[in-house]
């Protein structure tokens, strides 16, 4: 039991390391909604749509659409309608995204180390 309490905190540690340090560079801020659906985005193995963001966040449509506006709008993400339900939006990766991804991981990776 001591060693999961260690594990976690360390764990928030990091979360807050990883956390300060992007909010501490010279680039944009992402709001916790607009992270965690950059993260489900970028790390879930399915393709994601702004119905299904939803309903794994336990939000609203429009929270989803809000947090993919800023995302496009840092070029993170880019939005395209899925051909088989024009109904549909699909959410695609970008390089630019890649990159802050790349960024978030050495930041994560250099909390782990201290």
């Amino acid at each position: 039991m001591n060693n999961e309490k260690t594990t976690s905190e360390q764990q928030i540690v990091i979360l807050k390391e990883t956390i300060t340090t992007l909010v501490r560079q010279d680039t944009p801020d992402l709001s916790a909604r607009q992270l965690a659906v950059f993260l489900i985005c970028y790390l879930d193995d399915t393709v994601q749509t702004v119905r299904g963001l939803a309903a794994n966040l336990n939000v609203s449509k429009p929270a989803i659409t809000r947090a993919l506006d800023r995302l496009e709008e840092l070029e993170f993400v880019t939005r395209k309608t899925d051909p088989m339900d024009r109904r549909s939006v699909l959410i695609q990766h970008t390089d630019a995204g890649n990159e802050y991804l790349a960024n978030i991981k050495n930041i994560i990776n250099n909390a782990a180390k201290k």
